[in-house]
């Protein structure tokens, strides 16, 4: 049983013994930097904020925001469609609240014009 592996021969923690005499070391002196991180979207990370305090601000900022990392290839897409879904929600909400509210206002003037209490 021949093995061409001359580190599988050695005991564990020993290094092998180099072929032709060259020398043990690094295979690369210097470690190759990271590449950097792209900058995120200010008007991403804007909506995603705003998203929980004013809902069509973050509307607006993120559709602004994902246009603007389309173009320019910036991170923060993920901060840009939170604050989107967040955004949207909060204005059906207050659409939905809206419209119950008008409903029950209209109810009630109707039924105020209704017994005369409005009337002089």
């Amino acid at each position: 049983m021949s093995n061409s592996d001359p580190s599988a021969t050695q005991p564990y923690g020993q290094a092998a013994p180099q072929p032709y005499g060259q020398p043990a070391g690094q295979p690369y002196p210097y470690a190759y930097p990271y590449p950097p991180a792209p900058r995120t979207n200010t008007l991403a990370i804007v909506s995603f904020v705003a998203a929980f305090v004013m809902s069509l601000a973050a509307v607006i900022c993120g559709h602004i925001a994902l246009a603007q990392i389309k173009r320019t290839g910036e991170g923060g897409r993920g901060f840009a469609i939170a604050g989107l879904v967040i955004g949207y929600i909060g204005v059906g909400f207050a659409a939905i609240f809206f419209v119950i509210w008008l409903v029950l206002f209209l109810s009630i003037m109707g039924h105020a014009y209704s017994t005369g209490e409005l009337s002089s």
